[in-house]
Parts: C-alpha cells; structure tokens; sequence
C-alpha cells in the first residue's frame, strides 16, 4: 500500500439496505482498487471505511454519493478521513 493512500470513513443515508448497496459498493471498490469494508447499520445506514490512492478514493466516494445501483438511493452521506489504513481487500462486515 503506498504511502500517499487515504483512509475514509462513510456512512451512508436514504434507502441503502434491502437493495444490493453493500454488493454493488464492493463491485465499485474492487475496480478502483480500493481496500476495506462496508457494513449494515442497525439505524438502517450503512458504513464503509475505504482505503486507497486519493484519485480512486475521490471516484469512490463520487460513485457512492450517486448511489452504487439503481435500486439503491443515497440522500445524505457524511465523510470523514481518518488516520486508520485497510491495507488488503474489499468485504462486507457483520
């Protein structure tokens, strides 16, 4: 992982669970060669924290913000960078 890699905490707004996000955001990780994971919240929101190059994490979060499906439909996300790395892989967490 190079050093210029960032770190970013989402968590995500609107009709994002029932709908394949956390499937399709994994799809979009994985071909930006993002690391981390995303995660079902109990107040309906989901979480990702997302690691990788600042150009590929800037498409990610673009991705996320117009919703990574059709199904799906972010109202509100709220960005956070952080200090923490995901150096190997994009799943889901439970």
């Amino acid at each position: 992982m190079s050093e210029n890699n960032q770190t970013v905490r989402l968590n995500a707004r609107g009709l994002v669970q029932g709908v394949g996000f956390r499937w399709s955001t994994i799809k979009i990780a994985k071909s930006l060669d993002i690391s981390g994971w995303v995660k079902n919240e109990p107040d309906g929101s989901v979480s990702i924290v997302a690691s990788g190059s600042p150009d590929n994490l800037t498409a990610f979060i673009a991705a996320i913000q117009k919703s990574p499906n059709s199904f799906a439909k972010v109202e509100h996300l709220q960005i956070n960078y952080i200090s923490k790395r995901v150096n190997k892989g994009f799943n889901v967490k439970y």
